[in-house]
């Protein structure tokens, strides 16, 4: 590649991502191409570093930083581990990013989205969706969710970030809820978050086994009621999984 067509492609970047940083933070295209413009013209590393934060965006890709620092190859390796290193750059999964300034400023609720956004497509269930619905006792730390693609845990500064891989045909029973103006978390509701962790647990062969096991998770059945009882029935015809239809009936006996 010639340097000018290396420069085309590069100022084509700055284009296309200054329209989808408009897009994404709902900032005027004008003030963003005031914001590259200055980013463009700058040499100082700390003027660069507040104008990267003032971008207001949940999560950087390695694309991205390389758009919004004007470098590439090594030198934008090295750019990114002089952010990385001050801390004003967090490293979610690798060439992914978010500013330490973002993160401190938002409401828990961040790390939720970004939940749905490290592994995409995904939706928050399983033990995390239940503690939030208050279903089960114990206090849940790590950011549990439902994904397509295969299992797969990232461990960062914010926290775990575990995803279980289920059938396209069973991705579904999940809310979008606004947390701030421009973003939606996607979580399940009380009967599929239920559902997706009895879906996915290793159970006993016998129905004994599985009401001790379903026992030991200590669901506090007072906060199901029957709808999501009928809504949690509809998964387990859609999944025409036998160990379900078993789980389902000593769901039952505990909310009728």
């Amino acid at each position: 590649m010639s340097v000018i067509q290396g420069r085309k492609n590069i100022q084509t970047n700055q284009i296309s991502f200054g329209i989808k940083m408009s897009l994404d933070c709902k900032i005027p295209l004008a003030k963003t191409k005031l914001l590259f413009y200055n980013y463009y013209h700058m040499s100082s590393i700390s003027q660069t570093e507040s104008q990267f934060i003032l971008e207001n965006k949940p999560y950087l890709t390695k694309a991205e930083m390389a758009t919004l620092l004007d470098k590439e190859g090594r030198n934008l390796d090295k750019k990114i581990l002089q952010l990385l290193k001050k801390g004003s750059l967090l490293s979610l999964k690798k060439g992914f990013y978010s500013s330490k300034e973002y993160i401190e400023k938002q409401p828990p609720q961040a790390r939720e989205y970004l939940a749905n956004i490290l592994y995409y497509p995904s939706y928050l269930s399983l033990e995390y969706a239940l503690a939030k619905e208050g279903l089960i006792p114990e206090a849940v730390y790590v950011y549990t969710s439902i994904a397509l693609k295969p299992t797969q845990t990232f461990t960062n500064s914010l926290g775990t970030f575990i995803y279980r891989s289920i059938k396209p045909d069973l991705f579904s029973g999940y809310t979008s809820t606004r947390f701030t103006e421009n973003y939606q978390i996607k979580i399940a509701s009380r009967a599929k978050a239920l559902f997706d962790l009895l879906y996915l647990k290793v159970l006993p062969v016998t129905s004994s086994g599985k009401r001790q096991v379903i026992a030991d998770l200590r669901i506090n059945w007072s906060l199901v009621n029957i709808d999501d009882l009928r809504e949690f029935q509809g998964y387990v015809e859609a999944s025409q999984s036998p160990k379900m239809k078993q789980v389902s009936r000593i769901v039952s006996k505990q909310i009728l």
